[in-house]
């Protein structure tokens, strides 16, 4: 994909166009989940019925994530984008107007379908942009994400305490978000497929340097799903803490993690993605050994922000890199959001059978065992190392206006 040359002014209002589309993208997520309660008791599902249908967003992402590069090739990635920002901001009306199991399932398949395929289309384009500036960007993006999940769930939470029909709240937050999607979308790269550019397969497998990339991606993403998911968990029944106290410790978790991205790309820039991901490796490490060891709630609570903050980076620049690993860069970027999804979906169930059939503790050993791959495979993103980086010729040029 060619997207010719853009002056400095246009790849920073790019870049700031990109970040708005991470926001509404990670808005939409937390939209829907704050009303997942409701949207149970709307469809009519048991607890593990409701387990069954939350599986398919994984399921959706991971059949339709392959399909984006195909897309972006034939409509360009600017029209492509806007399209994809749209279908998925549309899709988070679709849950709660499902009257039962079947519908719900097919509602959230779609679901997941559309959130995949955008994010693969916002990830390269990010990845576009990165090239350009020739400094890292894509941790703040994944920030971006997280605080309009936080915006997203904060709308959502006041919503359910005000008693609102999910229905109409969807439908109005779908509304908002496609306008500010699609208006973003104006302004961010317009990359078109050279002349002589073969078109990419309608679906194939990741390519073998988006397994060893998504392989990384995995152990972050497992980890953050067992701390999302369990955190709370583990203080109430390992340590007998208050309810009060177990939430505090998920958005303490949260928080870090919200922080440690959005002032990630300096440190990315100062020591390169391997170091980088070296040393949030050995932090994640470090903050799963105090979780495992805690006897009191405040030590878990500093080792549950210690795991955000050491997974925080992993994944942005797991995209950068796979963005820069081959030819193809949204094969290879669908390729390790395909991986880093079925990470998510599987971890939260992974953990509650090991600590069913063991004890939670155990369960967080295996999460600090998974850790240590983050730090001793961090050279395979070497790829997405700006300390190693060489000038593009299409970079970004000088604006000459003042």
């Amino acid at each position: 994909m060619s997207a010719g040359v853009y002056t400095q002014r246009e790849v920073r209002r790019a870049r700031y166009a990109v970040g708005a589309v991470f926001a509404v993208h990670g808005a939409v997520t937390g939209s829907f989940a704050t009303r997942v309660p409701w949207i149970q008791d709307h469809a009519g599902v048991s607890a593990g019925q409701l387990g069954l249908a939350l599986a398919f967003p994984a399921l959706g992402a991971s059949v339709a994530m392959p399909l984006a590069g195909g897309i972006s090739h034939r409509f360009g990635a600017r029209t492509a984008l806007r399209g994809l920002i749209a279908l998925w901001t549309l899709a988070l009306v679709l849950p709660s107007v499902a009257p039962n199991l079947l519908t719900l399932c097919l509602a959230l398949f779609v679901y997941g379908a559309s959130a995949g395929m955008s994010d693969v289309a916002m990830n390269a384009l990010g990845v576009e942009v990165e090239n350009r500036l020739n400094k890292s960007i894509m941790s703040g993006l994944h920030g971006m994400w997280s605080a309009g999940a936080l915006v997203g769930s904060a709308a959502g939470t006041l919503a359910a305490h005000l008693g609102s029909d999910a229905r109409l709240h969807h439908a109005l937050a779908a509304a908002v978000l496609t306008a500010a999607g699609v208006t973003a979308c104006a302004w961010v790269l317009d990359l078109q497929p050279a002349e002589d550019e073969e078109p990419p397969p309608r679906f194939a497998l990741p390519p073998r340097s988006a397994l060893l990339i998504g392989a990384i991606g995995f152990c972050a993403v497992f980890a953050e799903g067992a701390s999302l998911d369990w955190s709370a968990v583990y203080l109430r029944d390992q340590l007998e803490t208050s309810a009060g106290l177990a939430a505090a410790c998920t958005t303490g978790f949260t928080l870090t993690m919200a922080i440690a991205r959005i002032a990630g790309d300096r440190v990315v820039d100062r020591y390169g993605a391997v170091r980088t991901v070296r040393a949030s490796g050995v932090v994640a490490v470090l903050g799963g050994l105090l979780i495992v060891f805690a006897e009191h709630p405040a030590m878990a609570m500093g080792g549950f922000a210690l795991m955000g903050l050491g997974i925080a980076v992993v994944v942005p620049l797991c995209f950068a890199a796979a963005g820069r690993s081959g030819a193809n860069p949204s094969l290879a970027i669908a390729g390790v959001a395909t991986i880093t999804y079925t990470s998510g979906l599987i971890a939260p169930s992974a953990i509650g059978l090991l600590a069913q059939a063991t004890s939670l503790m155990v369960s967080f050993v295996l999460v600090t065992v998974l850790s240590c791959g983050i730090a001793g495979f961090a050279s395979v993103l070497r790829a997405g190392d700006r300390t190693k980086r060489i000038s593009r010729p299409d970079a970004a040029v000088p604006d000459p206006r003042p």
